[in-house]
């Protein structure tokens, strides 16, 4: 379970968030929608870390892992489709480097053996002799064959992009997964099958946050939905229940009363 408790934020003499106090319950799917500039997006960089609040913290069970899908495409142009998804798992990725700088050392020595040795042991804990094999099949799952895997990221397109980067977010088997404006620059057609998608994941058991701009998208995959306005919660209940809510269908879906 992830779990927000007294979280409060502010910049300058702006209020962002005050005493924020959410559980996010394990296998559930949660849509974050309101308008630009509503603290949407800072709220995720919070739960994941990446932003620490003036007051309260944030907390997930012991052993369970979060993941963040990236949100620049052009990220890693420089490296390999497998690559890409396998640095989804950061330390993982950080002991192959580690290894490989030792054993390319020519003057590898007796205190390089040692650490070598320490690193081949938590590799094999981590199932990394495995992980190319995963990362594999993580991208055939979602349609990038297998030809494109030693490709560049550059010579991909924006909706293969997404779709390695949601690859790489899945790597390493997480328990809770952030999804910040997932949809954002993909055609219509093509933002149907990103939500099928997030679908199938929260189905499989993982916890979905999502932040979507697209708020009738998020709604209709969200067990539990809550409408941000200038950092407050203003609003919430089921997706099908905001769905349905006159003032969000007003102010947020395009619809009149």
């Amino acid at each position: 379970m992830l779990q927000v408790t007294g979280v409060s934020l502010q910049y300058g003499s702006k209020k962002l968030f005050e005493d924020v106090n959410l559980k996010f319950t394990k296998g559930n799917c949660y849509g974050i929608i309101g308008a630009n500039g509503a603290g949407k997006s800072t709220f995720l960089k919070v739960l994941s870390g990446e932003i620490e609040p003036q007051k309260g913290y944030v907390t997930l069970d012991k052993n369970e892992r979060m993941s963040v899908l990236q949100q620049n495409q052009n990220m890693y142009d420089n490296e390999t489709v497998l690559r890409t998804v396998m640095r989804g798992y950061k330390r993982l990725v950080d002991i192959m480097d580690e290894k490989d700088a030792l054993y390319a050392n020519p003057d590898f020595s007796e205190e390089d053996g040692i650490r070598a040795a320490e690193l081949e042991s938590e590799f094999a804990e981590m199932n990394g002799y495995d992980a190319e094999y995963q990362a594999g099949q993580l991208l055939n799952a979602l349609e990038i064959p297998e030809a494109l895997h030693y490709s560049l990221m550059c010579d991909l397109d924006a909706k293969q992009k997404v779709r390695v980067l949601l690859a790489q977010a899945l790597f390493g088997n997480p328990d809770v997964l952030l999804l910040d404006e997932p949809s954002m620059g993909l055609s219509p057609l093509y933002v149907n099958q990103i939500f099928d998608m997030i679908k199938k994941i929260n189905d499989s058991g993982i916890t979905v946050l999502l932040v979507e701009q697209n708020a009738k998208k998020a709604l209709s995959v969200a067990n539990r939905a809550y409408v941000l306005e200038t950092g407050n919660i203003i609003l919430e209940g089921t997706g099908r229940e905001l769905l349905t809510n006159e003032s969000v269908k007003k102010a947020y879906l395009g619809e009149a009363g």
